[in-house]
């Protein structure tokens, strides 16, 4: 099945996709389904259910659902106003931009830790009551991964959701593989054929051209933005130390055969520590491993494309490629931490980026299914087990060890003799199997792993 470019490269606001991005478009949903009903709400409790109330108030959602209450979109949210402080000095809320009503995070969020609601395990309930306490509208939504929303009555939906009016659908490599050799084109071919019946070729490339800007503002944000993240953990951010001793030592011009994995780490880090503090991030494919992409783009751009000046065609080709493989663990297995943990999401960013730089460095098709699935094979199993519900232990590590694997899994596929024994759609089924079968603590609930055994 295949997804648009800005179904699986979102704009949203961080920490995690799954547990802001997603909430704040329900949220917001919920709102517009009011319609004329709007101006008779007087109070609206929202309910979270399992890793959404267990890692939620870490991970942002609170906040999250605040501003898509408020009819905010997160492309077009100003986070300079201040909307949260303003919401608990006031206990005001206004509904939709046209509807004033008393909210008190403390009391109108429920959050309901305990009960994990059957259809998935990020869910969330909207009740909007009138004066006399008689319900107006009540929503049920699921947050399924990479910012993607469902309705109740949508859920089941997922899989056999509508295609989109595209030439070219494929629902696993093999298929997207006989579309290739049949038409001549390429990976990057076949996903811009399907860009352009969506939209018109210059509003695609736009839009290329914006995500990967905002990736790589994120990376130079995070590079010199010094400081404390916000939370519990009271962690401090790294990047910037890290730039001023790569500087330091590029100056000093230090001897070093590995120097070039510490600037990918760096990129890493600036993008992972920008979303944890809440910036606007790019799921790529969704907030939690949204470090990973941006590290290797500009490490290609930097360091292994031919050409030195920036080159849009290389980006164009890196997106589009990474994309593809995105819309197969999309439609076969999940990108949700909350439902296969981490390698839903670290796993297939590293997947993703792999046969992005593997198209831009020249590989062919089957070196791009080989690097992809690489990339994968040694995330299996990855756990989502965030300390006190955070986006940053072990995340944002995380995000520089698999932009490094990404770089390796290419290097590996290029390099290699062009025989392999597992393919991609095999990985991507193993992928979903295993995450089925991981325990629920540690699918992005902070109960078991990290979050239980370690102390901050």
């Amino acid at each position: 099945m295949y997804y648009s470019l800005s179904e699986i490269f979102a704009i949203g606001i961080g920490p995690s996709s799954s547990h802001t991005v997603g909430p704040m478009k329900a949220a917001n949903r919920f709102v517009c389904n009011l319609k004329n009903n709007i101006n008779n709400v007087e109070k609206v409790n929202v309910f979270l259910y399992g890793s959404l109330a267990l890692t939620g108030v870490g991970h942002g959602t609170l906040n999250a659902v605040v501003y898509g209450l408020l009819g905010y979109e997160a492309d077009k949210l100003d986070l300079s106003k201040n909307h949260i402080e303003n919401l608990q000095q006031t206990n005001q809320l206004l509904l939709g931009g046209k509807k004033q009503i008393s909210f008190n995070m403390d009391t109108n969020f429920i959050l309901e830790k305990k009960i994990f609601l059957k259809e998935h395990s990020n869910g969330m309930k909207f009740i909007a009551y009138d004066i006399n306490d008689n319900i107006i509208l009540e929503e049920t939504y699921f947050s399924v991964g990479g910012g993607s929303i469902a309705r109740q009555d949508e859920i089941d939906q997922r899989i056999e959701r509508q295609p989109l009016n595209v030439p070219y659908q494929f629902s696993s490599f093999a298929e997207l593989r006989n579309i290739c050799k049949t038409n001549n084109l390429t990976i990057s071919d076949v996903v811009l054929a399907n860009e352009y019946a969506l939209q018109s070729k210059d509003e695609t490339i736009d839009y290329i051209k914006k995500i990967v800007k905002i990736m790589q503002d994120n990376i130079d944000k995070g590079m010199i933005t010094e400081g404390m993240l916000p939370g519990n953990i009271k962690l401090h951010r790294k990047a910037p130390s890290m730039y001023k001793s790569l500087q330091q030592r590029f100056e000093n011009n230090f001897d070093d055969a590995l120097y070039i994995l510490d600037w990918v780490n760096l990129w890493a880090f600036a993008v992972a520590e920008e979303n944890a503090a809440g910036s606007k991030i790019i799921t790529a494919p969704t907030m939690g491993s949204a470090g990973i992409l941006p590290a290797v783009i500009r490490y290609y751009q930097r360091f292994a494309h031919k050409k030195a000046h920036y080159d849009l065609d290389a980006d164009i080709v890196f997106i589009t490629t990474a994309a593809a493989i995105c819309c197969l663990y999309r439609t076969n297995a999940s990108i949700s931490g909350a439902e296969v943990g981490c390698q839903g999401e670290v796993g297939v960013a590293c997947s993703m980026a792999a046969a992005g730089l593997t198209a831009v460095m020249g590989g062919n098709i089957n070196q791009i299914e080989n690097a992809a699935e690489i990339g994968m094979e040694h995330n299996l199993g990855l756990t989502c087990d965030p300390i006190k519900g955070l986006v940053q232990i072990p995340c944002i590590e995380r995000n520089a060890m698999a932009a490094i694997k990404a770089v390796n899994a290419s290097r590996l596929a290029v390099r290699g003799s062009g025989q392999y024994k597992v393919s991609l759609d095999s990985i991507i089924k193993t992928m979903y199997e295993t995450g089925l079968h991981l325990n629920s603590d540690y699918k992005e609930t902070s109960l078991g792993g990290l979050a239980k055994n370690v102390v901050c």
